[in-house]
């Protein structure tokens, strides 16, 4: 099979430990568009936050961002937005939840969060995009892309997890992007139907594209295309939950881009 576009996951993906791109990813990254072949990014990151991180790789292509409720255009224009129904993301806002829980949420431009978190730039040191602070009372009335909840005890997650989906059952999409990050977006929201999106747009079949992840919320993307691959260093539940696909080497010793170099035969 000749594939024609490759669809990445950032975070425990194509970034590092260091939550950024080593010159070897680049150069690899680089060979493939040279060649013809699309790349596009597919992240839960705000779509301000990924602009540094496209213009590092020079891209010229799609955006998939915040898990599917926002794409952008090759000029960073935004033709796809779904954002939560206000009757419910006003409900989640008046959540009693553990204190220790770091709660924040996307809307518009903006990341949103009401109390201090400093150990979260270390995921931004590229882009520089950080957080407001608010008091989300005042966003009952803003339309919320979504929200994002983070504990170091992934216990305390998963008990979040079963909490919000048995008060909304069926009516929004609540994953896991890593055991210590819940996200939770519109129902049809996920990275797998903004690539449906994305491919009509690309006259690209799904058969023809290949994508990269590492967490839950890259579930319906590797489901869905050509051929996917699970990083080493994923999320274990994803892994079994799709035991027939590929597990590669970890984000940070280069697995996407050794596998890239594999899969299009590029010379080093």
């Amino acid at each position: 099979m000749k594939y024609k576009a490759v669809i990445s996951d950032l975070d425990g993906t194509l970034l590092n430990s260091e939550h950024k791109i080593s010159d070897y990813t680049k150069t690899v990254i680089k060979s493939i568009i040279d060649s013809g072949v699309k790349f596009f990014i597919a992240t839960g990151r705000h779509h301000t936050d990924v602009l540094a991180i496209k213009k590092i790789l020079d891209l010229d292509s799609i955006m998939i961002t915040s898990n599917g409720a926002r794409v952008h255009d090759e000029e960073n224009k935004e033709i796809l937005a779904r954002d939560l129904p206000l009757s419910i993301s006003r409900e989640i806002i008046d959540l009693k939840l553990d204190e220790e829980i770091y709660v924040n949420l996307y809307a518009g431009d903006h990341w949103y969060t009401e109390k201090e978190a400093q150990w979260t730039e270390a995921f931004h040191t590229e882009s520089g995009f950080t957080y407001t602070l608010a008091n989300f009372e005042d966003l009952k009335n803003t339309k919320i892309t979504k929200f994002f909840y983070l504990h170091e005890d992934p216990k305390v997650m998963e008990k979040l997890e079963k909490k919000i989906n048995g008060l909304y059952p069926d009516q929004l999409n609540v994953t896991m992007s890593l055991p210590v990050c819940l996200e939770v977006m519109a129902k049809d929201v996920s990275k797998g139907t903004a690539i449906v999106e994305v491919l009509k747009l690309e006259d690209i079949k799904i058969e023809e594209t290949i994508a990269f992840g590492d967490g839950l919320n890259d579930l319906e993307m590797l489901e869905l295309v050509g051929k996917g691959f699970i990083m080493q260093n994923g999320s274990q539940t994803l892994k079994e939950t799709l035991p027939h696909l590929e597990i590669i080497g970890d984000n940070t010793n280069d697995g996407v881009a050794k596998k890239l170099e594999e899969i299009f035969e590029i010379k080093k």
